[in-house]
């Protein structure tokens, strides 16, 4: 009985507050879900509120709604928050190339422009990063009024060169994608679950975290590992002129933090590195409420 009730109150506050539905600013405004590439793909993009814009990019093998615990309260505090599924991602097209760098920067530029958003603070994930950066090499930095990122994967350079002792061997790379993307995607996503996020988190959002993850096209998955493993952004980094906030776990085993996060914000001038302690690299769910303020404050700077 007592669970009962507290369902139906539950459910009478999300019909008072208009939880799920969409706001009259919203409502009133034509927002067209899908962008074009230059390429001819479909990009679907998602466009809440109004105001400053945040533009949030999703991490490695997953779409857009993984920002959903970020866009949902920034949507209702002055922000105008977009996401765009990345192409072979969620609802946009599927590909069986154009996966590397250059091309996702272009489509990053194709959403851009395509809704005219200005002083952007422009949020990416993991591989995410590296499209940032990409995208202010091609393009420039007239949209963008700052950048974040959580959990970088891809800079400074991943690949294990001469002048790059630490990074992943090629045949490791090889491996990888032969024998482990190729061979099992499911039970791979499997073993490497707990890493991923934290002894608190539900086994509901590990569950949904997982969907989404195995909803994105195989083409994809192995681009996009390719592309993040062995593009280096070691020289574009230090070119970067905006404000620069770096958010990373100190337990984030995909992402580790002195081969990542630390030499990537010690090449981009005036950056700032903020340490999670106990963050894994799934901290966009695990430490959501502190994320989101962080975000919050940075784009208001």
């Amino acid at each position: 009985m007592i669970r009962r009730d507290l369902l139906k109150a539950a459910a009478s506050i999300a019909a008072a507050g208009g939880i799920g539905q969409t706001s009259s600013a919203a409502r009133g405004r034509s927002r067209e879900p899908y962008v074009e590439t230059k390429d001819g793909e479909k990009l679907f993009v998602k466009d809440w509120g109004s105001g400053a814009p945040i533009v949030f990019l999703a991490a490695w093998a997953l779409p857009s709604d993984m920002w959903d615990y970020q866009m949902a309260p920034l949507s209702g505090e002055g922000f105008r928050v977009i996401a765009c599924d990345r192409r072979g991602h969620g609802r946009s097209s599927r590909p069986g190339g154009g996966y590397d760098y250059d091309t996702l920067a272009d489509d990053l530029a194709a959403v851009l422009d395509a809704l005219d958003v200005h002083d952007v603070t422009l949020v990416g994930m993991s591989m995410a990063c590296g499209e940032i950066v990409r995208y202010l090499t091609r393009h420039g930095a007239q949209r963008i009024a700052r950048i974040v990122f959580v959990g970088t994967s891809a800079t400074p350079f991943r690949l294990q060169t001469p002048d790059n002792p630490d990074g992943i061997p090629p045949d490791r790379l090889e491996y990888f994608q032969r024998h482990v993307l190729l061979r099992d995607y499911p039970q791979w996503l499997e073993d490497n679950r707990q890493p991923f996020f934290v002894p608190e988190t539900s086994r509901a959002m590990q569950e949904w975290i997982r969907g989404l993850m195995l909803g994105t096209s195989i083409a994809a998955i192995l681009g996009c590992s390719r592309s993040q493993a062995s593009t280096d952004f070691r020289g574009e980094l230090r070119k970067i002129r905006v404000p620069t906030l770096l958010i990373h776990g100190d337990t984030d085993v995909s992402a580790p933090i002195d081969v990542t996060a630390r030499p990537t914000a010690a090449l981009i001038p005036g950056s700032e590195l903020r340490i999670y302690e106990g963050a894994p690299h799934g901290l966009f769910l695990t430490h959501m409420e502190r994320l989101t303020t962080d975000i919050r404050r940075f784009a208001r700077r």
